[in-house]
């Protein structure tokens, strides 16, 4: 008997993280793989006449246990791999891929589907399932059910070397990032750094048995290192290290995989009658078209650039102070911070004791509570993948009553680094939600994050920026746990790419309320308020940089187009010559040779953005006018948040422009942004 391939037993049916063993992944997926395709089967040899009850509603919600272990099994790639399980994911991956393949270029159940869909005016469905209907067929398409036979198997072959590649993309950078760390003995060297984060890497050296200080490439490490370092070649070699991450020519070397990646993908789209992957993907987002994203990134590009460069001048003159003749990126982060401390007399260290991870979070629970009646309650009984993690019960009240409330999801927060845990943030799920047979069944969402672990004498402690990060990640994981739909394919974050920032960035903007700030930004230590002062500069202080960030992330944006539509410049090009040429617009420093940022440019080569990481700005549109309807309102007020309700819960469901307007009345604004942004 493999746990796998029961129904679990634990509380919720939540994943049995205490009894799976590395060996019982793959014999599961055989299995499983075998009984989603004999439904599959059964829903092709049915004697019946097709209909929308026996070939597309049967179709999406198949597979269901399929999804969950896939889901557990990636998620432990990602949060807490190991050498075992990524030489598994490796024998994985092709399987599901082939299993997926086989799934949308069966003929006989397409030729089912494209029935119900030709004869859809004859059927009485309500919006939900028209989406459902369209979204079957459509993806169908896409995933080339109208090819011939020969191109079936190209394309079949081409998705197969895609999930390899981008699987051995994400190894390669966690494996380089890991490989470097920087042992310091002379304290002198670390200068400037703070005793909190001094702590932080004395502890890393011992974990290591070494004597001094050890400085990683993880966030938490490097980041407050380029921070407060004054030692500039210190600063210069730890850039350097991070910069060259797969990138240095070594076994763990990206720049090939890169244009094999985007080879592949250029291929898929041609074979699938586009003219790029880039027209491919833009398709099904609300941008539509290449044009238009380039468009949006470049009008965005010409307002943020006065201000990028005016920003860039100012830190320029204080390095100047320093005897800096010409700034470098690695000086930016600390003349940044020496500036915003200069001009709005704080630092992040300084604000670190009012934001310990623990209050942080009963704000974030305390807030979906006041918006929309969510109540969260530590559960111990429910297994976890690690002894970091914590699993609570999520459950719904009436805004108002007390009276308990119905059981709304499982949220699973990860908080602190590990080696086998992939840098970064992220929201994710172990099972959607759906109704069936008249039983609304709950998701499970989780969150991930890199924040420093807490220590012998202190709490763990949020720099202002992992404050907001956590927001973000938060309204990822309200998307997912509002979800109320009847399919899990529409349900939750399954929604167009470029509106599912929405609900993350939307979240932020809290963090910069002094109403809210006031009812969690304690001191660990004395319970002091963080005083008005420090609040008024972090209000003042909410743009600092804003042009410099702008440009930082209009070039990542318009990079990952360019790669996405221009794949044929790569072949006599190296994939440093290519980026330098389409982030020159965005650059605002010297471009050291040694280094790229492409080959651990995970979002576009191993996760969901390619083609899509302008969704970022885009989603920032959406998130600046709708919190302006907040701030109209009241930033708690009850009747726009049970409006915003509506949003989150619907999912996929609708069109997102559609669904974007009912909840605010019309299209969103680009000087909502702009106005945030520059005032």
């Amino acid at each position: 008997m493999n746990i796998l391939t029961e129904k679990f037993t634990t509380p919720y049916h939540a994943a049995p993280f205490n009894g799976i063993k590395n060996e019982d992944f793959l014999p599961a997926f055989q299995e499983l793989i075998k009984k989603s395709e004999d439904e599959i089967n059964a829903i092709v040899n049915n004697s019946e006449a097709p209909t929308f009850e026996n070939v597309i509603e049967v179709l999406a919600y198949s597979g269901e246990q399929l999804d969950v272990v896939s889901n557990i099994f990636f998620n432990l790639n990602s949060a807490e791999t190991s050498d075992e399980i990524q030489k598994l994911a490796q024998e994985v991956s092709p399987l599901l891929t082939e299993y997926s393949s086989k799934i949308s270029q069966n003929e006989a159940l397409f030729s089912k589907i494209k029935k119900v869909y030709d004869e859809k005016e004859h059927y009485t469905l309500n919006e939900e399932q028209q989406m459902l209907l369209n979204e079957t067929y459509k993806g169908f398409v896409r995933s080339g059910a109208l090819l011939n036979e020969e191109d079936k198997e190209k394309l079949q072959k081409i998705n197969m070397d895609l999930s390899l590649k981008s699987l051995q993309f994400g190894q390669n950078v966690l494996a380089s990032t890991n490989a470097y760390f920087k042992h310091i003995t002379n304290k002198e060297d670390l200068a400037g750094i703070p005793e909190a984060i001094l702590d932080q890497y004395a502890e890393e050296a011992k974990e290591r048995e070494l004597e001094g200080w050890i400085v990683t490439l993880q966030y938490p490490s490097y980041i407050p290192f380029m921070t407060y370092a004054e030692n500039r070649e210190l600063r210069k070699e730890i850039a350097l290290a991070s910069g060259k991450k797969s990138f240095d020519g070594g076994e763990f070397d990206n720049q090939e995989l890169i244009k094999e990646l985007l080879q592949l993908k250029q291929q898929k789209a041609e074979l699938l009658g586009y003219q790029n992957y880039a027209d491919y993907v833009l398709e099904e987002r609300m941008a539509k078209s290449p044009v238009k994203v380039f468009d949006f990134l470049n009008e965005l590009l010409t307002k943020a650039k006065p201000y990028a460069d005016k920003e860039i001048e100012e830190l320029k003159s204080l390095a100047k102070a320093d005897g800096i003749d010409e700034l470098q990126s690695y000086d930016h982060t600390f003349y940044a911070e020496k500036l915003r401390k200069q001009k709005y007399d704080f630092n992040d260290e300084e604000l670190k004791p009012y934001f310990p991870l623990d209050q942080v979070q009963d704000a974030v629970f305390g807030l979906a509570g006041k918006l929309f009646g969510l109540r969260f309650e530590e559960r111990n009984d429910i297994p976890k993948y690690h002894e970091d993690v914590k699993v609570y019960e999520v459950s719904e009240t009436e805004i108002g009553k007390t009276e308990d409330g119905s059981f709304k999801a499982l949220l699973y927060v990860d908080y602190f680094p590990r080696k086998g845990k992939r840098a970064g943030a992220w929201m994710t799920s172990y099972k959607n939600q759906y109704k069936k047979d008249g039983e609304n069944s709950r998701p499970h969402i989780s969150i991930v994050c890199n924040f420093s672990k807490p220590t012998k004498d202190t709490p763990s402690l949020l720099t202002f920026q992992e404050v907001t990060t956590l927001f973000h990640e938060f309204g990822h994981a309200l998307h997912g746990m509002m979800a109320d739909t009847q399919y899990p394919s529409l349900s939750g974050t399954s929604v167009k790419w470029d509106f599912v920032e929405l609900p993350s960035q939307f979240l932020e903007n809290f963090c910069y309320e002094p109403e809210f700030l006031k009812t969690f930004a304690k001191h660990y230590k004395t319970g002091e308020v963080l005083p008005d002062e420090k609040i008024e500069k972090i209000e003042q202080s909410k743009n600092f940089m804003e042009g410099y960030q702008t440009m930082r992330q209009l070039g990542f944006g318009l990079l990952d187009m360019n790669y996405h539509t221009k794949v044929a410049e790569l072949e006599g090009e190296s994939v440093k010559a290519f980026e330098d040429k389409y982030t020159k617009a965005t650059t605002l420093y010297p471009v050291n040779p040694e280094t790229a940022m492409s080959p651990s440019f995970s979002h576009i080569f191993q996760g969901g953005y390619s083609a899509g990481y302008y969704s970022y700005k885009w989603a920032e549109v959406l998130d600046a006018d709708a919190f302006q309807y907040f701030k109209e309102t009241g930033i708690f007020n009850t009747e726009t948040a049970s409006k915003f309700k509506v949003l989150l819960s619907s999912g996929g469901t609708k069109d997102p422009m559609e669904l974007y307007k009912s909840f605010r009345g019309s299209e969103p604004k680009v000087e909502s942004l702009l106005k945030r942004a520059f005032g």
